[in-house]
């Protein structure tokens, strides 16, 4: 028998108690990797003690394959009129507190372009969400309220920002760490960092290096690097 044949008939069977997937029996995966499958989580439970080291093995191959693998996008994400991809380096562009956005810089001249063949240069608004920008401090930090009320990490994180900026690294690590929950590279970036010089938290390396590896498979040019100079 084959070795893909032999796969095949034991991922159709339960790893502890040997019972096949008919029927109204639905196996699911092992939670850690894709090696074996289970009927119950007592039968998870009781198999553990012969699949853990194999799981924690293959668990580290799936972590790596999603390290490295190749971003489709920047850990920018994509411009929102366009759905291009966000420039990695250089100079980004201006981010709207209104509605988190970051709109590329081609956009923004077509659109500029736009406003001038139709007189309404003078109407400055946001590209994506037509909202007036901020005139003071004071409006921009009320749409950040707004946005963080909504979930958004960028706002979180952007406020977190303005807290490690002003030496507040508790309330900086919290917003940040919220932001981190919901998926934003750069918050993770930034949260390991504060595990590295142990600003606001005490100084943790396994915890430095999850948060590097999260904002690394997220496409972060400088967690990717760091983890290079680590290596």
């Amino acid at each position: 028998m084959s070795e893909d044949n032999m796969s095949n008939i034991i991922s159709s069977c339960c790893a502890s108690c040997g019972i096949a997937e008919v029927d109204d029996i639905k196996l699911k995966e092992c939670t850690d990797c894709d090696l074996v499958r289970y009927c119950s989580d007592d039968c998870q439970q009781e198999h553990r003690p012969k699949h853990e080291q194999l799981c924690k093995e293959r668990a580290a191959e799936l972590r790596d394959e999603i390290l490295f693998r190749q971003n489709e996008s920047s850990h920018h994400g994509d411009c929102p009129i366009c759905c291009l991809p966000l420039p990695i380096n250089g100079e980004q562009p201006m981010l709207s507190t209104c509605c988190s956005k970051m709109i590329c810089d081609g956009c923004e001249y077509a659109n500029f372009l736009r406003q001038c063949e139709e007189n309404l240069y003078l109407q400055q608004t946001c590209l994506f969400c037509r909202q007036p920008p901020p005139k003071t401090d004071e409006e921009a930090d009320k749409n950040y309220t707004k946005r963080i009320a909504a979930n958004d990490p960028v706002a979180m994180r952007q406020i977190g920002n303005m807290r490690y900026r002003d030496g507040k690294y508790d309330s900086a690590f919290e917003y940040w760490s919220k932001a981190a929950q919901l998926d934003d590279a750069m918050a993770h970036f930034d949260l390991s960092l504060l595990y590295e010089k142990g600003e606001g938290v005490e100084e943790d390396e396994k915890k430095k290096m999850y948060h590097l590896e999260e904002a690394a498979i997220a496409g972060h040019p400088d967690a990717r690097c760091n983890l290079g100079c680590y290596e």
